[in-house]
Parts: structure tokens; C-alpha cells; sequence
């Protein structure tokens, strides 16, 4: 009982951090010790509440992974994915139940800090000080790590000395992170996932899109951002939309996400209007099994064939793209890519972001994929512009 006790205290507070987020809730202070407490719970916990953490952690980041098996007609297999992302962080936190040695924990408990299982990098264990004091470099979780095990090996009067070297994980000089010289407006849409791809809805969501446009246009807006795929459709196969897009872009630079098909190629596109021209991004970093499937060539088609009604994986570009913007320069992020290191690779100051967090609803989905975003503005030093379909727009700092 007490493992199992220790184990779920252990993920609360590795969790906190995000549900007082999606509680609007400030609290730095208290974001601190949680995050200092989880890590030194892992450290000295005994080897069965090691595995309940990880366990419960799963759960609390990624209950919500399985809804979108909702719109592919195996709804049913939802508790499953639960239960399988918790069995996997069970796992991934369980190399630390292979030693009792503090000082072996924490050097794993770092290397852990550079693995992603399944290509799926959403826990990022520097994340749990992305609202704190602490800082979210590599740097100061080793700090942090060494501060809170050297105590292990010392004897009073000097055993919680070397706590005080957390303060050199503060993060005293942040990245400067400016504000963009354009007037941007970011479209918030509310359309779920259930109705988004139907026939029936495509007319209102295209008058809803202009509607804004040129609601836009009228308020003196430079650019007008609208999230990933607000166009459910294979846009280059649009003409008359696509001529009229390139024609208000002459008033106002557009932003819209939505399909492109390619030489018998699905991608995840974002196209960029101006100046009754346009430009197409295509995604560079796909969802592991939501866009593709990582595994081996056979396994992919019988995933494909049997949960996602024979379609074929979404194919990517080989590079981030930037889009220049009234002299401005923004990187295109995709929903996902946004809070994947490859986009933030090169100089820039400024990406735009959109997002489609329908498929996940109601959950914190939206909410982490926000803190991983901060996360990486904070460590890059750039401001991120964030269009999303149900929660999320936003300025992210």
C-alpha cells in the first residue's frame, strides 16, 4: 500500500503542473516543489513505486490519446490505447527500478530526458519546469538531478548543502522573445470532429472563412491566421476557392491550413496568400499513428487496412518551410510539429502555428500541446503564433 501510495503522489506531482494550467491557475512557486518533489520521489522510491508512477503518469499525460479512434469507427478501442500508453511509461520509467543506487537513477533519469518511445516525444522532462522558476535546459535538470542525490551521500552537518545548487537552475537570463511588426489576427474556430468532414458543413465553414477575411480587411489587420485544415478539402483541387483566396490576398496576407493531393500523395499543407499569390507548406513531422504508422513496411498496411479504412500514410516535406511575410520571416508549424525540436533548427524569431485539437476533445490535449509550445519558445527564444480548431489560439511566449 505504501508503494502504491508513494507511486500515485509521485505522478501528481509530475502532473500538477499541467491541469493547473488547464485550470488557468498561476502558481510558479508551487510548480517548483512539485517538480523538485517528482524528481526526488524517482530517485529514492522504492522499485514497485517507480513503476506505479509511471503507470499513473501515462494516464495523466495521455488519457485522452485514444479519442481520436472515435472518428475512425474503433471508438472501442480507446481504454485500450490508455492502458497501453500507461503500460508504456511503466516501462520507460521502470529503468529506474533497476537500481536502488540514487546516483545510477538520476544519470538515468537524464538519459531518459533524451528518448522518445515510438517516436512520440510529449514527455519532455524538463517540461514540468516550463512554469517554474527552475529553467528548462538540459543544463539545469543535470543540476537539478545532482543537487537533489548528492544528500544521499553526505552526513549531517552538510547532508542538504548541495541543495543549494538549485539555485544555479534558475533561470536567471530567459530568451528574449519579440513580438512580431505585423497587426495579426488568429482565427479561434469551435467545428468538431464528428461534423468537421462532412459534406453538409463545407458551405458554412467557407462562408465562415471569408466572413473573417474580410472582417479583417476592415479592421486594417496585416495577416489573418486560421488553423490546421479549416479547409477540409484537397485545396489545389479548389479552383474557384483557391481564385478567390488569391484575390482578397491582395487587401490582407491569409494563412489556412488545409489538404493537398500530389501525385497520388496525401499532405498535411498549410498555404500562404499574398499579394494574389500563393505559397504551400507541407508538414514535416507527422503524428506517429495518428498521420503515420512507425513500423515496419507489412505492419503499417495492417494497421492502415484494419483501424484506419486502407489509407495510406501522409507524406511529408524535407524541410521546414519559412514564409516570408510583408519582409517578415515565420516558420510554418503544423499542429504536432510545433512542439517538435526539427522546426525550431536555423535562425528565426517568429513561427506560426496551426493546430486542429478537435480530435481530442474534451481533454488537456490542447493544454499540453500549449506547454510543450511555450517549452520550446522559451528554450529557442521565439514567439509563436497559434491558430487552433477547438482550444489553443494564441500568442505563446
Amino acid at each position: 500500500m505504501f508503494d502504491l501510495i508513494s507511486g500515485v503522489v509521485t505522478a501528481l506531482f509530475f502532473s500538477a503542473f499541467i491541469y493547473f494550467e488547464h485550470l488557468d491557475i498561476t502558481l510558479k512557486l508551487l510548480n517548483t516543489i512539485f517538480a523538485l518533489l517528482s524528481l526526488a520521489l524517482f530517485l529514492y522510491i522504492s522499485k514497485r513505486a517507480i513503476l506505479v508512477a509511471g503507470f499513473f503518469i501515462g494516464i495523466l499525460w495521455f488519457y485522452w490519446i485514444g479519442y481520436s479512434f472515435e472518428y475512425n469507427g474503433v471508438g472501442y478501442l480507446t481504454p485500450f490505447i490508455t492502458l497501453i500508453f500507461a503500460i508504456i511509461y511503466m516501462l520507460f520509467f521502470g529503468v529506474l527500478a533497476l537500481t536502488n543506487k540514487v546516483y545510477i537513477r538520476a544519470a538515468l533519469l537524464f538519459g531518459l530526458s533524451f528518448f522518445e518511445p515510438m517516436d512520440w516525444n510529449w514527455l519532455q522532462i524538463e517540461l514540468i519546469f516550463v512554469d517554474s522558476y527552475i529553467g528548462v535546459l538540459k543544463y539545469q535538470l543535470a543540476v537539478v538531478l545532482v543537487a537533489i542525490s548528492l544528500p544521499n551521500y553526505l552526513k549531517m552537518p552538510y547532508k542538504h548543502v548541495p541543495l543549494l545548487l538549485i539555485i544555479l537552475a534558475f533561470s536567471f537570463n530567459p530568451q528574449v522573445q519579440k513580438d512580431a511588426p505585423l497587426k495579426i489576427k488568429l482565427i479561434s474556430t469551435d467545428i468538431t470532429q464528428d461534423i468537421k468532414w462532412k459534406r453538409e458543413t463545407l458551405a458554412p465553414t467557407v462562408e465562415m472563412v471569408f466572413k473573417e477575411i474580410n472582417s479583417a480587411i476592415d479592421n486594417k489587420y496585416d495577416l489573418v491566421v486560421f488553423p490546421e485544415s479549416v479547409f477540409p478539402i484537397y485545396m489545389n483541387k479548389s479552383p474557384i476557392i483557391m481564385d478567390e483566396l488569391s484575390k482578397l490576398s491582395k487587401n490582407i496576407t491569409i494563412i489556412a491550413g488545409s489538404l493537398l493531393l500530389e501525385n497520388t500523395q496525401n499532405y498535411n499543407v498549410t498555404y500562404m496568400f499574398e499579394n494574389g499569390n500563393y505559397q504551400v507548406a507541407k508538414k514535416l513531422v507527422l503524428v506517429p499513428f495518428g498521420e503515420y504508422i512507425p513500423l515496419p513496411k507489412f505492419a503499417q498496411k495492417i494497421i492502415n487496412d484494419t483501424f484506419f479504412a486502407g489509407a495510406s500514410d501522409f507524406k511529408t516535406a524535407t524541410k521546414p518551410t519559412d514564409f516570408i511575410i510583408k519582409g517578415v520571416k515565420f516558420r510554418n508549424a503544423i499542429c504536432y510539429e510545433a512542439t517538435c525540436k526539427e522546426l525550431y533548427e536555423g535562425e528565426l524569431d517568429f513561427v506560426i502555428a496551426t493546430s486542429n485539437n478537435a480530435w481530442f476533445a474534451p481533454s488537456v490535449e490542447p493544454t499540453l500541446q500549449k506547454l510543450l509550445m511555450r517549452y520550446y519558445a522559451r528554450k529557442n527564444g521565439v514567439t509563436i503564433y497559434h491558430s487552433a480548431n477547438y482550444l489553443g489560439t494564441g500568442i505563446i511566449k
